[in-house]
């Protein structure tokens, strides 16, 4: 581990460096961030993962830094251009673009005008004019600098004159301007703090770019940009719509690129080289430094966008994979359609296909008639518990025909999210699973498996297109799945998994195992059969002591040889579980569960260096509710009847409604309508509220007003405020 790096990492995070060297190690030894954060807790001091995953992003980050200082020392010692200085500057410098800006200078380039000024010789001249205006007095005269001008004109060199070899003399400052590190670094803070990003209608595109309306003749501070505009104006720019520029003072800007090249006789002193350098300088920003910088800042906008709409992104997706799943119970779903018909099939409690057929509830006569027959009949002949609708096109529709069908007031019937179930149907996975079902069969069966357990079924699906993203395409796709894929662990790992019914999607994402390990799970459970304990995961092909550390706690096996099997207390703790059991004169397996015994147990009694009391606490939680699922409560939910269109809707209306997007600036709700409207941020609580997730999150129940309806551009405006105004 780099020393430096810790120190810089627990100063960044305010974390004790020790915690963070040992964080760091266990990073190193293959340990993932859930099994760090859970089984860990003693070497971490009861870091959770989002310390933990800043740890390992950030030595991650250090170590690329670290990769390109190597490269750029090896770069100028081959060249040999490295001084003490230089090297100096190079090894302290703690971000890229410190670095970036010190290698500049000495970095090889294509020809420029300065490049070419150079090889005519014309760098003494540009020394010259520099000298003359950093020296005492007035300097040289016009005359004079003529005169010395004219002793570098040479017309083989395509200098062919006075005024040729100033004005490449002066390329030559330009470019020193440009390339100067403490003039970047002076720049970039005043873009940061001062700049400003504006945005402008391109010609003629008012009417075919109307929905960047917004952005037609804005302009905002840099520094407070929040991220859903800056990817709103970058998206209209490149699709041509928006001009999108970042601007600072100029008057400033000049004066900091000035300053490394002024005179002894100020900024605004007179004299024939100092008007040169002048020059050059206003040349060196406008035609170098500030495209440069520009540059730079929008890079650094976007990045901090892009951060900003991958960490909506990932909240919104940890609340769907974490909804109230209903548990394993007989399913009967619908994927609805108007002309096609609606797909209907049947799951029993493990979520497997029972039967398959179309109804066609909509089309009038007698279609409605024994649509409405086969579900009766299905419900009984399959004992249905549930009835799952997709909330897609006749969703609603749907949804009120079987509320009038007269079923058992057992049943539980429930619109489910269908987003990016067709992706799934259409997917290699799908047809994995169902070779022999079409597209709307293999739809059908994921609404039905999402209302049992949907994190189960959702981790199927490429994240980006369960859609409860803001910007999603635009951002930096890396950046975006690494995070997701982070989210999608940290939820399937917090929930724990049934190794004997997980399907190879869910088992990929446990801790250790990854896709291959995940399949060769399945393979050994289809060969030799159910596991009865953890140690059986050891014959595994493959599936080594390390990939069994990491795993082993998260996995689950129900009615085992074992009975802290189905829990979260990890292998490596049963000795001192066993030796609780037997100081209270138990067996292990009354103990689990038993509440009132484990209230009474010292845990002290039973800390060492290896297992603390935050692992003592965790296994004593676990054992009072042995593998208790996370995720709330499963509540039912409906909406209003009768109002299934946007124009369905009456202003002043109260409607009960579903969270399915949470952005920086608003909540997304589903009223039932076919079309989420927007509860913006001033109308989501009767305070201030600086950020929508203090307020709401993906898959809340609320109570919402109808403020406003506005059909010609598919709008509907909502409040949660119980003020209105």
């Amino acid at each position: 581990m780099n020393p430096t790096h810790i120190q810089a990492i627990a100063a960044e995070l305010d974390i004790i460096p020790a915690r963070v060297l040992a964080t760091a190690e266990l990073l190193d030894g293959g340990a993932t961030v859930p099994f760090i954060s859970r089984y860990r807790k003693e070497a971490t001091g009861d870091l959770d993962e989002v310390a933990v995953t800043a740890i390992r992003d950030r030595l991650e980050q250090l170590a690329e830094l670290d990769k390109r200082r190597e490269a750029i020392i090896k770069s100028l010692e081959e060249r040999s251009l490295m001084t003490d200085e230089l090297r100096r500057g190079i090894t302290g410098a703690a971000t890229l673009a410190v670095l970036e800006d010190l290698y500049l200078p000495f970095r090889p380039k294509r020809r420029t005008r300065a490049t070419i000024a150079r090889e005519r010789g014309l760098e003494a001249l540009a020394l010259y004019l520099l000298e003359g205006a950093a020296g005492p007095g007035a300097g040289p005269s016009a005359d004079e600098i003529a005169a010395k001008a004219a002793a570098f004109v040479d017309v083989e060199k395509e200098v062919p004159g006075p005024d040729e070899a100033l004005a490449g003399a002066r390329d030559i400052i330009a470019e020193n301007v440009s390339e100067n590190a403490e003039v970047r670094a002076e720049l970039r803070a005043l873009y940061l703090d001062q700049g400003q990003v504006i945005s402008r209608v391109a010609r003629g595109m008012e009417q075919e770019g109307a929905k960047f309306r917004d952005y037609f003749d804005w302009q905002e501070p840099v520094r407070t940009a929040p991220g859903h505009r800056v990817l709103a104006m970058r998206r209209g720019e490149r699709e041509k719509f928006l001009h999108m520029e970042v601007a600072v003072p100029e008057e400033r800007a000049l004066v900091i690129a000035a300053r490394p090249f002024a005179t002894q006789r100020g900024p605004g002193a007179s004299g024939a080289s100092a008007d040169q350098v002048r020059q050059a300088v206003q040349d060196g920003w406008r035609r170098l430094l500030s495209v440069a910088m520009e540059t730079e800042i929008r890079l650094e906008m976007r990045r901090r966008a892009d951060e900003e709409a991958i960490g909506v992104f990932a909240r919104n997706l940890r609340e769907l994979l974490l909804a109230s799943p209903l548990g394993q119970r007989r399913v009967l779903a619908l994927d609805p359609g108007f002309r096609t018909g609606c797909k209907l099939v049947v799951l029993d409690e493990q979520g497997v296909l029972k039967h398959y057929t179309a109804v066609f509830p909509h089309t009038g006569g007698r279609g409605a008639v024994e649509a409405g027959q086969i579900v009766k009949d299905l419900v009984v002949k399959f004992r249905i518990e549930a009835i799952a609708i997709g909330n897609g096109t006749a969703g609603r529709e749907t949804e009120a025909f079987v509320r009038g069908l007269d079923l058992p007031a057992s049943i539980v019937l429930v619109m489910v999210n269908e987003s990016g179930a067709s992706i799934y149907s259409a997917s290699d996975v799908a047809r994995a699973e169902f070779p022999d079902q079409d597209l709307t069969v293999r739809g059908a069966v994921s609404i039905g498996r999402r209302l049992m357990d949907p994190l189960a079924e959702l981790v199927k699906i490429d994240p980006k297109s369960i859609g409860v993203g803001q910007y999603q395409h635009d951002v930096d796709q890396k950046a975006l799945k690494r995070s997701l894929d982070d989210t999608v662990m940290s939820c399937v790992n917090a929930v724990g998994v049934d190794v004997n019914t997980a399907s190879p999607q869910l088992l990929s994402y446990v801790s250790g195992l990854g896709p291959q390990l995940a399949s060769a799970v399945v393979s050994h459970r289809d060969t030799e059969g159910p596991f009865r304990n953890r140690k059986q995961l050891l014959k595994v092909a493959r599936l080594g002591p390390k990939a069994f550390e990491q795993a082993a706690g998260f996995l689950r096996i129900r009615g085992g040889d074992q009975p802290l099997d189905g829990s979260a207390v990890h292998p490596e703790s049963y000795p001192v579980v066993e030796r609780i059991a037997r100081d209270l004169g138990r067996p292990v397996a009354a103990l689990v569960g038993d509440e009132r015994a484990l209230a009474g147990v010292d845990l002290k009694k039973y800390a060492t260096d290896e297992v603390g009391l935050p692992t003592l606490r965790d296994i004593a939680a676990e054992l009072a509710k042995p593998g208790r699922d996370p995720r709330e409560q499963f509540e039912a939910f409906s909406f209003t009847p009768g109002v299934d269109k946007p124009s369905d809707l009456v202003l002043g209306q109260m409607v009960p409604g579903i969270v399915t997007n949470v952005t920086n600036f608003g909540a997304f709700i589903d009223v039932g309508v076919h079309q989420d409207g927007l509860a913006h941020i001033s109308q989501l609580a009767d305070r201030f509220v600086r950020d929508p997730n203090e307020v709401v999150k993906v898959g809340q129940k609320v109570m919402a007003r109808v403020t406003a309806v506005d059909l010609e551009r598919g709008r509907i405006s909502l409040s949660l405020r119980r003020e209105q105004g």
